[in-house]
């Protein structure tokens, strides 16, 4: 099948089905290992200091992979790099299926974090050269469908690991991956195009900047164990990651074809506002996924399967609201009140006591649905018109960077204020983070007045 079969001035819904399971791919493995880290660290005998490598493993490894893989999608097109992504999954899931070890399990995270960052990439390349085929600017149900498939499956992945602990183990958020992956291939390989409109427009013998690649490897490696590690002895992280990290950007404003385009970035401020709204909106919501999940286990003693069936209202309110939103473009509207959802949360989150009733604990959940609907289709709606068309996957894949350094921020700051355990003095603390981040992301919304033409563009004006 290719983009040519299907009707010239419709958008080919053969897609929807590969591009929404494969992106789901990462945020439910991103989310359902939050109930399953206290069963893995009494399996395995490891305290919540090293189980937490279990989280960091697969940002560090997708916070890499995203742009990389984004990139490679936009040189290659996006059929090779799902189907070789999606195999890897597979292979993480029976890695950690069978794992002896935590540090073989930490490996499988690895794997799963390389394995799961090739779909939503892939889905807005596509996206973006279906638009181009059709003339429709404004795709909007498509990128809700996407939307509404990629962050709600954030919220409801704890709720699926305590059931699935419940039913065979902690290995099962492991296993889970194993018919995904197979049901990704299978999708992928009769419906994902061979050619698209956007690869005619791609050199023939493209290059692939290594020397790039690397250094931004490093300099991410460095941040991120600096931040999920912080102490005044790891300052030497920081300043090594700043040291190559120039390095990175010299090299890359000197590069014929760089792997991220510098120049490119420096003249797109709102694009760059844009990475930096995903930045703070996800340590707001990944913040609430770990630390009160963690909470609810250890501070309120709830089992596994009851702290994510209280998570459970958080996807039907993202869900509802995605749903009824999702299909007008405008974006401003969406953020605004997205962002005082969080505020708003942050402060219920911040009042809860040791013996808080679990009607009020599901209230949280209600508040923070909220944003979970609306902020992640707006800023991906937001940089589908932002970015340049010709490099969409890697701007996408960078967003998704963006987005896991704020859930990065938020393990980090979690290690800061459970540090003695997660009781309610420490949730306390993460609510106080939280609640500065919700106001930044608030005050960076309601200031930035390239939204506005965003939704111009959306309306086709």
């Amino acid at each position: 099948m290719t983009a040519a079969t299907a009707s010239a001035d419709r958008f080919d819904r053969r897609l929807l089905a590969p591009m929404m399971l494969g992106s789901i791919l990462n945020p439910v493995n991103s989310s359902i290992i939050a109930v399953a880290l206290v069963p893995i660290g009494v399996a395995f005998g490891a305290p919540a200091s090293q189980t937490a490598w279990l989280v960091s493993a697969l940002y560090l490894a997708t916070s890499i992979g995203q742009p990389l893989v984004g990139s490679l999608v936009d040189t290659f097109g996006p059929r090779r790099l799902y189907l070789m992504s999606t195999a890897l999954t597979g292979i993480a899931g029976v890695v950690g299926l069978l794992a002896p070890s935590l540090a073989v399990l930490i490996v499988a995270r690895v794997i799963l974090g390389f394995g799961t960052c090739g779909a939503y990439p892939a889905s807005m390349y596509l996206i973006r050269s279906e638009a181009e085929r059709t003339g429709i600017r404004s795709p909007a149900g498509v990128l809700t469908a996407l939307s509404v498939a990629t962050q709600t499956i954030a919220v409801i992945g704890p709720t699926l690991g305590g059931l699935l602990i419940g039913l065979g183990g902690w290995r099962t958020t492991f296993a889970v991956n194993i018919p995904l992956s197979i049901a990704c291939l299978v999708l992928g390989w009769v419906f994902l195009p061979r050619t698209t409109t956007l690869q005619a427009e791609r050199p023939e013998h493209p290059r692939i900047d290594v020397v790039g690649i690397l250094l931004f490897a490093t300099t991410l490696v460095l941040l991120l164990v600096f931040l999920l590690h912080l102490s005044l002895t790891g300052g030497w992280l920081l300043l090594a990651a700043v040291v190559v990290g120039a390095g990175f950007a010299a090299y890359e404003l000197r590069s014929r074809a760089p792997f991220i385009d510098l120049r490119l970035l420096a003249g797109n401020v709102p694009l760059m506002v844009t990475y930096a709204r995903a930045l703070v909106a996800y340590t707001v919501s990944y913040s609430f996924i770990y630390g009160f999940t963690q909470w609810l286990e250890d501070g309120r003693g709830l089992s596994a399967a009851s702290a994510g069936l209280i998570l459970l209202p958080a996807f039907g309110t993202g869900l509802i609201v995605s749903s009824l939103t999702g299909r007008r473009p405008q974006v401003r509207g969406k953020l605004i009140v997205g962002a005082v959802a969080q505020v708003l949360g942050s402060t219920l989150v911040l009042l809860v006591r040791g013996a808080a009733p679990i009607w009020y604990l599901v209230l949280i959940a209600v508040v923070l649905g909220v944003p979970q609907g609306l902020n992640s289709l707006a800023i991906q709606n937001t940089l589908y018109h932002q970015a340049d068309p010709a490099h969409i996957a890697a701007s996408s894949g960078l967003l998704r960077t963006f987005a896991y350094l704020g859930a990065i921020l938020a393990a980090a700051a979690g290690g800061v204020f459970f540090h003695a355990g997660a009781d309610s003095a420490g949730l306390h603390g993460l609510a106080v983070f939280m609640l500065i981040a919700a106001v930044l992301f608030f005050a960076i919304t309601v200031t930035d007045r390239s939204l506005r033409r965003v939704d111009r563009l959306a309306r086709g004006a």
